[in-house]
Order: structure tokens, then sequence, then C-alpha cells
């Protein structure tokens, strides 16, 4: 268990808990127009306390059998933001991705880049990582400045990377080796 991390105003990063169903969904409908254009589309069932408890336990089971750290933004109890590092890879590639958002009235406060160093830290110093790979859609320069204030190189182009907003979108892909 990784202890919770003080980021900005008041805002914590912390590991996704059994009981944050309904602060995801409310989180979620909350960023619903925010976040339209940067993730898959999303049926009417993903909004609810519901689809969230489902997804909160297989979030919990992978990250249980080390495929995955599930973290949330959390700020007096309500959820603001998810940073994920999904598909870890031990071995001798040691490696994981990572995926991120923040609260549509939290942006431009620097959080989201405190949140990546922080997340980075933990994948090195807890997880033992050596590298993170994160992938942006190549007009979202926001999320771009925040991988390479964080240290990411870009490593990459993906064409039709993943379908996001309804279409299969590019996406430039970005590294940080943790080791060095």
């Amino acid at each position: 268990m990784i202890d919770p991390l003080p980021l900005i105003d008041g805002i914590t990063l912390r590991e996704l808990r059994p009981g944050d169903a309904e602060a995801l969904a409310a989180a979620y409908l909350r960023n619903r127009a925010h976040l339209a254009a940067w993730e898959p589309e999303r049926a009417e069932e993903f909004f609810t306390t519901e689809w969230h408890e489902t997804e909160v336990a297989a979030q919990l089971a992978s990250a249980a059998r080390g495929e995955s750290l599930p973290m949330v933004l959390s700020d007096e109890g309500a959820i603001v933001g998810r940073f994920t590092l999904s598909g870890i890879v031990r071995g001798p590639f040691q490696s994981a991705n990572l995926g991120y958002w923040v609260d549509a009235g939290r942006n431009g406060r620097g959080i989201a880049s405190a949140a990546v160093a922080a997340i980075a830290d933990v994948a090195l110093e807890e997880l033992g990582l050596h590298r993170i790979q994160a992938a942006t859609l190549t007009h979202n320069a926001a999320s771009r400045r925040v991988l390479e204030r964080n240290g990411f190189r870009h490593i990459g182009f993906a064409p039709t990377y993943l379908k996001i907003a309804g279409r299969w979108q590019d996406h430039e892909l970005f590294q940080r080796i943790l080791h060095d």
C-alpha cells in the first residue's frame, strides 16, 4: 500500500479504494463534456455508481496481481482526477503505461505535472520500474507539456492508435527512463 501523496492546493494522489465507485461516477459525470474529446465514447451506464463498482473491483484485482497501479486525485473526499499505471511488464522490460486526467475545474494549476512527478517516483521507488510510456493525441499540447516537464521524451508516432471520441486517432508516444 502506497501512502497518499500530497500535491497542490490540498489535493492528494492516492491509491484507488473499494469505496470509490460513487465518487468516481460523480467525477466522470461532472467531467463528461471535458473528457469527451480525450477518451473513448462512453455508454450511459458508464456514468453510474453500479458500473464503477464493477470497474473498481476489476482494477483492484489487477493491482493485486501486480499488473497495474490505479490511483485517484482526491480533494476532501471528492475525486478530481485519475492517474493509472497499467500494463505493468516485469522481467527485463520493467515498464508500464501511464494514463491520466484532471478535473476540468482544476486544470492549469500544475496538478497534472505534480501528479506525474509523484507517480514516476512511485514507479521507481515502490514498483522498481525502469520505464514509463505515455501516449497523447497529436493535438493535446497540454498533456504533451506535462510529460515533457517530467522528463518524458518523444519516441514515436502511432497512426490510428486508439479509438477516441468515436474515431481512430493518431497519437504521439513518449517515454521516461526512470534509472537515468
